[in-house]
């Protein structure tokens, strides 16, 4: 992503405290396979991942949905009280330093089944990656939600296409 020019304002909104780089996110939402279902408009990088879900109305999505469950990374710890258990997250370590053994060792057991569940969302997300035009962007930001919905819908059309190819006669 281009970085805004010197002396901007809002130079720093769009820098990432995860990786400290000039970036923007999109929440996306696949289904059990890494089919693509929804991809949310971009928003600045220094935007939380739980402050987006909430911004564009999951949690009230959630608790209307009896039998919809959502598994997201460790942005989303937290939501899961909020929408009755609906959104699994990665296990939160409980011990900074010093745990006992036996802990460590479920902790990892649940952190594994966790990420095992999770795999094929992350396929899903990285198929969106892929895509040359949102890898190497350095078009002007304003573009980039139509861009990465326009990919999204591309993307999910394909992977219709692909599973009705797959079942013709």
């Amino acid at each position: 992503m281009r970085r805004p020019a010197a002396g901007r304002k809002d130079r720093d909104r769009f820098v990432s405290g995860k990786t400290k780089q000039n970036a923007v996110k999109a929440m996306v939402l696949t289904d059990t396979e890494g089919r693509v279902l929804f991809c949310s408009p971009v928003r600045p990088g220094s935007c939380a991942d739980i402050t987006q879900a909430r911004q564009l109305g999951l949690v009230e999505l959630l608790v209307d949905s009896p039998f919809l469950e959502i598994l997201g990374d460790a942005g989303y710890q937290g939501m899961g009280a909020r929408t009755g258990g609906r959104v699994l997250t990665p296990p939160h370590r409980k011990f900074k330093k010093n745990a006992p053994a036996w802990y460590e060792e479920r902790h990892e057991q649940q952190s594994k089944a966790h990420s095992s569940r999770r795999i094929r969302v992350e396929h899903g997300i990285a198929h969106l990656k892929n895509w040359r035009v949102l890898a190497r962007h350095l078009g002007r930001r304003e573009h980039m939600s139509d861009i990465v919905q326009a990919v999204a819908a591309l993307l999910s059309h394909q992977q219709t296409a692909t599973l009705g190819h797959g079942l013709r006669a």
